[in-house]
């Protein structure tokens, strides 16, 4: 149990989940690094909803379900996707959900994978009942504005927002718009490795362990960074480790001769 003051930092240490192994890996995805941060966030805010915005393979949405499982949390939990792909994500194989579908079955006493768009989701989740959003669908400015604005009334008082790819800029990815009209007007903090994640404090009542994580991470901005980025990189790392150890031999040689190439 969370023991800080009014004026206490965030203690990395305090955090038993941040340093554990996510048990959702997956070579193809980009959220890998950000992973130890989901599983530390949902222990710092015990949501009581959780609702993520775009899922893909599932590696962020099955990081804060373990969080849920770990910590015995009485929390709801729904994944919104229609799992057929966008411009950004690329159109991708039903095999794609069916891998989740059946990963997924450890966390259906409180998970549900809503199939189905955004808008369509809506009905499911009443208003002002929302602790933890994570908007990561399709990246254009004109689309995450309309999910962040969409979603809105779905948020409770103790809301928290987080927005991936807030570092990306090529192409028409326009989370970095957003992300600066945004970031001025609520207590927020962005992390740049991993593509860029942006956590937003949109509630007036988050809970105060989460308040010391953005009071720290804000007088500290380069050592929170460095912190997470370590911690990310590690996760990145056996992630590619678990890769390899799939492939033959021949496989595993080609891929290693490639990477060294690409160092030269």
């Amino acid at each position: 149990m969370y023991h800080g003051s009014v004026c206490a930092e965030f203690n990395p240490l305090d955090w038993q989940l941040l340093y554990r192994s996510p048990e959702r890996l997956h070579k193809k995805s980009s959220w890998t690094e950000h992973t130890p941060f989901a599983l530390a966030l949902v222990e710092m805010l015990h949501p009581r909803t959780i609702v993520e915005l775009g899922t893909q393979h599932g590696v962020s949405y099955c990081a804060f379900c373990q969080a849920v499982a770990e910590l015995k949390l009485p929390t709801r939990c729904y994944a919104v996707d229609t799992w057929l792909g966008d411009a950004h994500a690329h159109h991708y194989r039903e095999s794609v959900y069916l891998d989740l579908h059946k990963f997924h079955r450890r966390y259906e006493a409180f998970s549900t994978l809503l199939r189905m768009t955004f808008d369509q989701a809506l009905p499911h989740i009443p208003n002002s009942s929302v602790d933890l959003l994570h908007i990561d669908g399709l990246h254009t400015y004109d689309a995450v504005k309309t999910d962040y604005e969409t979603w809105r009334p779905k948020l409770s008082d103790r809301a928290v927002v987080l927005f991936h790819d807030t570092m990306e800029t090529q192409r028409d990815f326009g989370v970095h718009r957003l992300w600066a009209e945004l970031s001025p007007n609520f207590p927020s903090f962005n992390f740049e490795h991993g593509h860029g994640l942006g956590i937003l404090a949109v509630g007036t009542q988050t809970p105060p362990a989460f308040q010391d994580f953005l009071r720290t991470a804000n007088a500290k901005p380069a050592a929170t960074r460095a912190l997470f980025a370590a911690l990310g990189r590690r996760v990145l790392l056996e992630t590619e480790k678990r890769w390899l150890n799939q492939k033959s031999p021949v496989q595993r040689a080609l891929t290693v001769f490639k990477s060294k190439s690409l160092l030269r």
